[in-house]
């Protein structure tokens, strides 16, 4: 048995490090962590007590432990070295919570491709999500493309749609300080009053109800609008009215806990996951880390990181 530390949600609104313990099975591999991402959208649904009872079994994190009605331990993008066996040195990511050491089944362990550097393959879980996002949507050669919300999946599933041969990528956002980010990943910008209309492919991830509403308002005829947030017990408001019915749109939503049939029989979940590390490979998407913390003053800081909406994505980095 081994004596880690983790960061535990206590209560609602309450994180502590506490010791936890684990024993590596046979076939495991021995993780001791190097960096964690904080997922500040669903961490902070997690943390504020707002996952609903009627998702508890669904929204599990793969190697979460307690329940949502507390205490408990969640996060799913960990970076760390192996410690044992034949794979002792290498550097691999992981869908497991922040915790300073860990153990999993082996071939949940994927290791990192040469070309991404551990710091930036906390982006993995949520590279994994624009995949996801980008199957369910169906953006094709020469679409024009208005992704609503720009944190840290939005972007990236800007950034995805802007690599699509002939399309025209716009990010909207209420923040005009995330024009320079998405002119960072290939995108044009906009804020919500100024966003272009006529859109092929409408992607809403603010999490509002004034996001969605603006997403149904600039999409054309019999375009697809995909809802990608995810708004926990909160319930929102969708305007059906005006110009919905007559323009025939097309709302889907899109969740990472399920491969869309067009691909689920060819695709798994770490081929997946794989092909998300693949895609982290590019300097630009440096530009998505907003900050970084020690495990050690994480407890201290986690409510400030997760209500700050400047966060994209905080890194944590654990220290000998």
């Amino acid at each position: 048995m081994t004596i880690a530390r983790a960061l535990w949600i206590t209560g609602a609104q309450q994180a502590a490090s506490c010791d936890t313990s684990y024993h590596a099975g046979e076939g495991d591999v021995e993780v001791k962590t190097l960096f964690t991402g904080i997922s500040r959208g669903t961490e902070r649904l997690v943390y504020q007590g707002h996952v609903p009872a009627s998702e508890h079994a669904s929204m599990r994190a793969p190697f979460q432990e307690g329940d949502f009605t507390f205490p408990v331990k969640y996060g799913y993008a960990a970076i760390g070295e192996v410690q044992n066996g034949a794979r002792r040195g290498e550097v691999v990511f992981s869908l497991f919570p922040h915790q300073t050491s860990f153990a999993v089944p082996a071939h949940m362990a994927l290791t990192l491709p040469a070309h991404v550097p551990a710091a930036r393959a906390v982006l993995a879980a949520n590279m994994e999500t624009a995949v996801n996002i980008m199957w369910d949507a169906g953006v094709s050669v020469g679409d024009r493309v208005v992704v609503v919300g720009c944190g840290v999946v939005g972007a990236l599933v800007g950034y995805l749609a802007a690599r699509v041969p002939g399309t025209e990528v716009t990010l909207v956002d209420i923040d005009p300080g995330r024009a320079a980010l998405a002119a960072t990943l290939g995108c044009g910008f906009s804020r919500p009053d100024t966003a272009p209309k006529d859109a092929d492919v409408v992607i809403h991830a603010a999490a509002s109800a004034a996001g969605l509403a603006l997403a149904i308002a600039v999409a054309g005829i019999e375009a697809t609008v995909v809802e990608a947030s995810w708004y926990g017990a909160q319930s929102t408001e969708v305007p059906l009215g005006g110009r919905f019915h007559q323009r025939r749109l097309r709302i889907i939503s899109s969740q990472v806990g399920r491969i869309p049939a067009g691909h689920a029989a060819r695709w798994d979940y770490g081929r997946r996951l794989a092909k998300a590390l693949t895609l982290l490979n590019d300097p630009a998407l440096d530009t998505l880390i907003s900050g970084e913390t020690t495990f050690g003053d994480l407890p201290g800081v986690y409510d400030r990181i997760l209500r700050d909406p400047a966060t994209l994505c905080h890194r944590v980095r654990y220290d000998d």
